[in-house]
């Protein structure tokens, strides 16, 4: 028996079993001897041993459902054959595992099957840049492109964003706390835009006024001589924001964006690294829009679970002289034919479709249990890339009449799903949202398992309340 068919059995649709956490001697040694910036350890309490497809095993025998998934790294979830195939293969081929940025066959796949991926618009005129495999370190690359291609400093993010923790990407971060400590920030070379958060609308509108204020006020900041902005090197957007609340853009809103900084001679970054490869139900979050971006951002992903973050952007933009942007370890073949197998295996078996039809199923049963629970506020997202905003029915409504957030309720509940074997991560603000992020080959008996152990988490965290 397989270790996913073992674990998968270990979690019946009916079953509820309850787990206890007490520290053990690993998590105890973590909590010693590595940084107090560790985070996840904190409330996700687990020491792993092994993994495979959905399910992971801890050292003391229990297996849980991953729905966070190396926070949307595993787009096949864990170990799957594909990919532990493509790195024996690469093992077993003796290529260098270490190249720099020269070039191998594997390299050279891989670039091949991301443009086969690519929108036919993009990919004609698509280039490469390698980076330090993070994702925060692309979005310095991204950051550098820009502003050698057009000569301007600024660049506009949104409120609610996530661009990784490096200093530059940390300076377009919306969330205040990581950035408090810290004073060599980009400073004034960010201007922050409102993000069309509809559910709380920044301009107390919503619905279509909400967008076309944000439109609006977006367009006036690049053609007012008095704005008080210089024009912008680029815009950075999250298409679906993921730390920020899982909160997806008005796709008309999009549209609009295109279009201003298109007029305006703006690059439009896309930050890709939590929505791509399949994730919101299109290969492509921005594909949902139909836009071509000039910038798109890629890590997670695209490795395979190996570490690997790309920048693609329009070759009117490779203006930067060798060496502007390096990094020692950006060959990394066995991410890069893991990654090439993800990728294939997300296009012969059109995982995006899979994707989106869970994740409308999911979101079904979410829709069902709101009915019964004031406290689910809003359900949101796009294919597997979703998120529950939870409120306190009996605080004071919005402008828009929305409860306000419960950021109370919100761990409450992580730690009851955990207790049922099922791991889910928050977000937005207040840290009130709920986070799904499965791996995208989850199935439709597996969806329904993670609905039922949310509804008994959630109710059984009303109750400590």
């Amino acid at each position: 028996m397989s270790v996913a068919t073992r674990l998968a059995d270990d979690h019946p649709v009916q079953a509820e079993t309850l787990y206890e956490f007490e520290e053990s001697p690993l998590l105890a040694r973590q909590s010693r001897q590595e940084s107090n910036a560790r985070s996840y350890p904190r409330r996700i309490p687990l020491a792993l041993k092994r993994a495979s497809g959905l399910y992971v095993e801890d050292v003391e025998g229990r297996s849980f459902i991953d729905c966070l998934a190396g926070a949307g790294t595993l787009a096949l979830g864990h170990n799957h054959p594909v990919v532990i195939e493509a790195i024996q293969q690469v093992l077993s081929d003796g290529v260098p595992l270490h190249t720099l940025d020269l070039t191998t066959p594997v390299k050279d796949q891989f670039v091949q099957d991301l443009f086969g991926l690519l929108p036919d618009a993009l990919a004609r005129e698509a280039k490469i840049q390698f980076c330090g495999p993070t994702g925060t370190d692309a979005v310095e690359a991204a950051l550098k492109l820009v502003r050698t291609a057009t000569g301007r400093n600024t660049v506009v993010s949104f409120q609610g964003g996530y661009h990784g923790m490096s200093q530059g990407a940390l300076s377009l971060m919306g969330s205040l706390g990581p950035k408090k400590p810290l004073a060599a920030l980009l400073g004034n070379g960010v201007q922050f835009m409102p993000y069309p958060y509809d559910y709380r609308c920044p301009f107390g509108l919503g619905g279509r006024q909400g967008v076309q204020a944000n439109l609006h006020y977006l367009e006036n900041l690049f053609t007012d001589p008095e704005a008080g902005v210089q024009l912008p090197a680029a815009v950075i957007v999250e298409v679906v924001q993921g730390e920020g609340g899982v909160i997806p853009a008005d796709l008309d809103w999009l549209r609009g964006v295109r279009r201003i900084t298109e007029q305006a001679g703006v690059a439009l970054i896309v930050d890709e690294i939590q929505s791509g490869f399949a994730r919101t139900g299109r290969m492509f979050a921005f594909e949902h829009a139909g836009i071509i971006p000039d910038v798109v951002v890629l890590s997670k992903a695209i490795g395979g679970s190996l570490p690997l973050a790309v920048v693609v952007y329009r070759d009117w933009l490779d203006t930067w002289l060798p060496g502007a942007h390096a990094g020692t370890f950006r060959g990394n073949q066995m991410a890069m034919a893991a990654g090439s197998a993800v990728m294939r295996y997300l296009k012969e078996h059109d995982v995006a479709a899979h994707a989106n039809a869970m994740g409308e199923r999911l979101s079904e049963h979410l829709r069902i249990l709101q009915r019964d629970f004031p406290q689910l506020g809003d359900i949101r997202g796009r294919g597997l890339m979703l998120g529950v905003e939870l409120v306190d029915p009996s605080g004071k409504p919005d402008t828009l009449g929305h409860p306000p957030a419960f950021g109370r309720l919100a761990p409450l509940v992580q730690r009851e799903c955990l207790k049922r074997g099922l791991i889910l991560e928050l977000g937005g603000r207040q840290g009130s949202v709920v986070r799904f992020l499965p791996p995208l080959i989850i199935s439709a008996s597996e969806i329904d398992q993670v609905a039922a152990i949310f509804g008994n988490a959630l109710a059984a965290a009303i109750t400590r309340l």
